[in-house]
């Protein structure tokens, strides 16, 4: 268990549905209200936020803010 009681094998997490088979893709997970970011090949590299935050972060890609970044 981690320290927030959540044992990691009973997270849910997503992944997009335009990721690669072969990895290549971020996953997500909501645990407590906090949602939890990783990539795919690094599981154990978990990356904390907020549900606004990542709002604020898809509004921002879904106007192609991040375009020059791929």
């Amino acid at each position: 268990m981690n320290s927030e009681g959540v044992n990691p094998v009973d997270i849910q997490w997503r992944k997009s549905s335009f990721s690669e088979q072969s990895g290549n893709c971020l996953e997500l997970a909501v645990v407590d209200g906090q949602v939890l970011v990783r990539e795919s090949d690094d599981p154990g590299v978990v990356v904390t936020t907020t549900r606004a935050k990542l709002a604020a972060f898809l509004a921002g890609a879904r106007a192609g803010e991040f375009d020059d970044l791929l």
